[in-house]
């Protein structure tokens, strides 16, 4: 009676806490201004269904394709078991779904099979990040916590799988032995190798096992309220955000109906625009974008696949689609912090532009689209970087010398280029 009372509050007080986290970055996300998302409802789950239930854009790159999905099923599949823990945990029971006979027994096998090839899958990652290093797990972004944030998953996963085959090991034995409530039943294709490496001391066997046990749950809900503070939240937020993104063609940028208006109004003089609130053009912090750019930037998975295709960033410029990602967390992070220190009013005198994102990397990018098209889970990196230009060319009048040119140009000669219209055809004379 006194572990299930145990287990129940630490099962409460865990649930509890991320309840708390939880809300508040969904308050953060509401931070964000409206859009319309709730279009095309089919579109939208086949496109979550593709994306993020079938790991679609992951394929690009076969081998961490290949390793990610035993991570992912084996995730999905061995929380069924964590299931049976639950149960077994709240009611003081142990296996309490034995009585499913052999389909029982094919279970226990496979969550085995997939432990163990989560294990070696996170094995795998982290030789890829610590010892091959490779060049998209670097960059100026990635600071000691990120860098620390991936390894600490991976070794958490590890040891993880590590205590529910040691665990299943020890019971085994156990059941052996015909020890107490130590029932008959499960498959153990993998765990039976780690038996002669147990002693066969039965109260030394029931300390393992149940010491397995509760570090495997307690390391769950650890893991659980962990998330909040990590990029593995898109274990979480990869389904709706991939439901929200965006399903209008790339390159396709969306109209300003405030300046839609005006250049209605400017063509039609009998045009009378609706009445509408004045606002602002663009985006200088957080809160002047939408909560699906925001919801973007909590989804970031760091894994740098964005960035290693940024023709920008590929040619030496200071640009990084994951840091304009990753800045825009961490500022709308702190945003929520200040909200929770000193209400909704306050201001700190910090923006995204300038203070998180520097003017030179919203003009390094070329809008090219390949950041969007490489993110496995849908992110729009330039949604954001197109909204500070936004700001600053049409709030703040403040643009690279070549980009006022052009849009002199365009005004004057009403082409990007200095020529009058008059003289276009020049070139084609005498030919």
């Amino acid at each position: 009676m006194v572990a299930q009372i145990l287990f129940l509050i630490l099962t409460l007080a865990a649930v509890a806490l991320f309840t708390v986290n939880f809300r508040k970055i969904i308050r953060n996300i509401r931070l964000g201004k409206p859009i319309e998302r709730n279009d095309q409802p089919q579109k939208r789950l086949m496109t979550m269904i593709r994306v993020a239930f079938g790991q679609s854009k992951m394929v690009v790159r076969p081998i961490p394709a290949f390793l990610h999905f035993f991570v992912y099923v084996g995730f999905v599949i061995i929380n069924i078991e964590v299931l049976e823990i639950m149960i077994d945990g709240l009611f003081g029971t142990h296996r309490i779904f034995h009585g499913l006979g052999g389909l029982y027994d094919f279970l226990i096998g496979s969550f085995e099979i997939l432990a163990l090839t989560v294990w070696l899958s996170c094995a795998i990652f982290l030789i890829r990040r610590n010892i091959l290093k490779l060049k998209r797990f670097s960059g100026v972004e990635m600071t000691s916590w990120p860098k620390s944030d991936a390894n600490y998953i991976l070794i958490t996963e590890i040891l993880l799988m590590s205590a529910f085959l040691l665990m299943n090991a020890a019971d085994a034995k156990l059941q052996a032995l015909g020890i107490g409530h130590y029932v008959n039943a499960g498959s153990f294709p993998v765990s039976q190798f780690l038996q002669n490496l147990l002693p066969n001391s039965e109260s030394t066997l029931v300390y393992i096992e149940r010491g397995c046990w509760w570090f495997h749950i307690a390391g769950i809900l650890a893991f659980l309220n962990y998330l909040p503070y990590s990029k593995h939240f898109h274990i979480l937020f990869a389904f709706p955000n991939t439901y929200f993104s965006n399903l209008e063609p790339k390159g396709e940028f969306n109209n300003m109906p405030s300046v839609t208006n005006e250049v209605k109004a400017m063509l039609d003089p009998a045009f009378v625009p609706a009445e509408t609130a004045p606002g602002k053009f663009g985006a200088k912090d957080v809160t002047d974008l939408s909560w699906v750019n925001l919801m973007n930037a909590y989804t970031c998975t760091e894994c740098g696949r964005c960035t290693s295709v940024c023709p920008a960033n590929i040619t030496g410029k200071l640009l990084s689609p994951r840091k304009i990602m990753m800045d825009t967390r961490d500022r709308v992070t702190e945003v929520g912090k200040n909200i929770d220190k000193h209400g909704a009013e306050h201001q700190d005198g910090k923006s995204l532009l300038d203070d998180y994102i520097s003017r030179e990397e919203i003009w390094a990018c070329t809008s090219c689209n390949a950041c969007v098209q490489a993110c496995p889970v849908n992110i729009d990196p330039l949604q954001i970087i197109m909204e500070l230009r936004r700001y600053a060319v049409m709030e703040e009048s403040q643009a690279p010398g070549s980009i006022n040119a052009m849009l002199g140009n365009i005004e004057n000669n009403q082409a990007p280029w200095k020529y009058s219209p008059a003289d276009r055809f020049n070139w084609a004379e005498g030919n």
